[in-house]
């Protein structure tokens, strides 16, 4: 394209021969903004005053420093730019073939530059004004030409998707999100409609999104669902199929689900205080709004209302301990009453005969279960005041792991005292290498001690318990354990020696082999410790093939005589089938081994 010998003085064409095409513009040579980050609709550029020596010598090395900055892209900043350069000489001389040549080439690569800082201007000011300095001396050199004026369309288009994303982040940060119409989604819409996916404002639709969804949980926190609820729905029209909805939904749902528990837990506790059933009434007509019908902890706590008499002096969730022998025993958990369906559900594919048939029980008063496995220190202050010697001592051995075959051996000295590969013990494990008899003098030996029936738990307690409300095939529900859910198999878990299982559970680490010291895991539902890992446990049972005929109400099926006994909750070696809810293991009243202990249950 032919470029003509002339600059602007203002935004208009000059005479190529004016003042103003010899270098006589503003000295600044600077792109006009107005008011801090805002954008002139309009761009002016003056060259820069270019003072050119007078010999025809000194004019060719004007041309040559011309060159030198056109080639290094140096073309219109300062006086010794290309472009005020070339635009000076044409001033002394409008036929310099040279001058126009290189006036011709600079205004190209700028243009070329123009579009490289227009690639980052959606989010980038500096690029920005970078294009639009472009454009204001592009303008002043071909205001009329096909390729400036395209240019300077670009620019209007960036200038104006910029300040409508700056709106939008304005309304934003306001907080409003525009809902209901306007605000900061109207804004991005409006961009998104200009250049489809544009960065800057599917950055800023997404953080509408999540404010959203912060309204939502904020609802949620306070109790106010249906607010919630709607604040999802909100949500979920910002971004189609995104994939923050269904877990926003899914947290809002755990928020509800929690939020019911915790009415449920508020009710059981005001019970026995002042006006407490009608407090415990109000909790219900709350939960009635929030669960489904027929939620399990709605029926429970119903139940309890009309059964609160029977818990004496404690309340469900109580924590408490008794005197024992000098000392104080077991820290106790009281359970709450209520009812729940025992055993294997019938889809349950890795049930076995002996968990079904599945069957309804409920406990019509709560009873008290400790709140972690009995320890070695705990154990250790039972044989220090009876003298009892475990079967394991007496026996001189046990079945304890070994790390050189990955399998479980039997190992001499190994009894209470020493832990799962046979070395002593800390007293915070839970006490291992125990027999269904051990474990049964011990609870005999409390019950002496503080007067009250302390006991191996039934069967039915246990899986009760253990379930705390829930009803999926494991302890924390259906599918693969959570972070922190217990002393479990995981196929990420490591021997000392590096071994790993062979039947585990996918990306699943709990930081052990072996048993961890009680309590390390988070409490279930009902404020207790392990039941779903750790250490298997005895239970009081006689062991049954089947469910059929088994006590209605939940108490220990034993047979006189009995020579096997029930264990019940997984173990940090069982698989996962071992780790299900329903889970159930018969074993020899005097086998010991390094994967069962017990706890103890106590009537209140």
């Amino acid at each position: 394209m032919a470029l003509s010998a002339a600059c602007s003085r203002d935004a208009g064409d000059a005479d190529p021969q004016g003042d103003a095409a010899a270098g006589a513009g503003a000295a600044d040579g600077n792109v006009t903004i107005s008011g801090d980050d805002s954008i002139a609709e309009r761009l002016t550029w003056r060259a820069p005053r270019v003072v050119l020596p007078e010999g025809d010598e000194d004019l060719a090395a004007t041309r040559a420093r011309a060159q030198v900055a056109l080639e290094s892209g140096d073309l219109d900043l300062g006086v010794n730019s290309a472009i005020p350069l070339y635009l000076a000489i044409l001033g002394r001389d409008g036929d310099d073939r040279g001058a126009r040549a290189g006036l011709e080439r600079a205004l190209q690569d700028l243009l070329a530059q123009g579009d490289q800082a227009l690639a980052g201007a959606g989010d980038d000011i500096t690029a920005l004004r970078r294009a639009q300095q472009v454009a204001a001396v592009a303008r002043s050199l071909r205001p009329a030409d096909e390729a400036v004026r395209a240019y300077l369309a670009k620019v209007d288009r960036a200038e104006q998707l910029w300040e409508l994303n700056r709106s939008a982040e304005g309304e934003l940060r306001a907080g409003r999100l525009g809902e209901d119409g306007g605000g900061a989604l109207a804004r991005v819409h409006e961009v998104l409609a200009l250049s489809e996916g544009q960065p800057r404002a599917m950055q800023t639709l997404a953080a509408i999104e999540s404010a959203l969804i912060r309204r939502a949980e904020d609802a949620a926190a306070k109790g106010d669902f249906d607010d919630a609820d709607a604040w999802i729905a909100h949500a979920a029209k910002v971004r189609e199929d995104s994939a923050t909805i269904p877990d926003a939904r899914e947290r809002v749902a755990i928020m509800r689900r929690a939020r019911v528990l915790a009415l449920r837990d508020e009710a059981m506790a005001a019970l026995h205080g002042a006006d407490g059933i009608e407090r415990a009434r109000a909790r219900l007509a709350q939960m009635l709004n929030l669960a489904a019908p027929g939620d399990p902890a709605v029926v429970e706590l119903r139940e309890r209302i009309d059964l609160a008499v029977h818990y004496g002096n404690f309340r469900p969730g109580q924590r408490f301990t008794d005197g024992a022998g000098g000392g104080r025993g077991p820290q106790m958990v009281v359970v709450p009453h209520g009812g729940f369906t025992m055993g294997a559900a019938d889809d349950d594919r890795d049930a076995e005969d002996s968990e079904k048939p599945s069957r309804n029980l409920r406990f019509d008063r709560g009873f008290a279960l400790s709140q972690h496995e009995v320890t070695v220190a705990e154990f250790r202050r039972f044989v220090d005041a009876t003298g009892h010697r475990s079967r394991a001592e007496r026996r001189g051995f046990s079945m304890a792991y070994d790390e050189r075959s990955g399998n479980f051996v039997r190992r001499s000295k190994a009894d209470w005292r020493t832990d799962f590969s046979g070395k002593v013990a800390e007293g915070a494990l839970p006490v291992v290498h125990v027999s269904a008899r051990d474990a049964q003098a011990y609870a005999d030996w409390l019950a002496s001690v503080t007067g009250q029936r302390y006991r191996l738990p039934s069967e039915a307690e246990f899986e009760y318990a253990l379930r705390a409300g829930g009803s999926g095939q494991y302890p924390w529900g259906d599918g693969a354990p959570p972070a922190g859910a217990g002393n479990l198999t995981g196929d990420k878990d490591r021997s000392p020696g590096g071994r790993s299982w062979s039947n585990a559970f996918d990306d699943y680490d709990d930081g052990h082999w072996g048993p961890a010291p009680v309590g390390s895991f988070s409490a279930n539902a009902f404020g207790l410790h392990d039941l779903a890992g750790n250490v298997s446990e005895w239970v009081a049972d006689c062991w049954h093939d089947s469910y059929r005929r088994a006590p209605a109400d939940g108490a220990a099926w034993v047979n006189p005589g009995c020579r096997t006994q029930v264990v019940r909750g997984g173990a940090w070696a069982s698989s996962p089938v071992q780790t299900r809810s329903a889970w159930r293991a018969p074993a020899p009243v005097d086998n010991t081994n390094a994967r069962v202990g017990f706890r103890v249950a106590r009537d209140i």
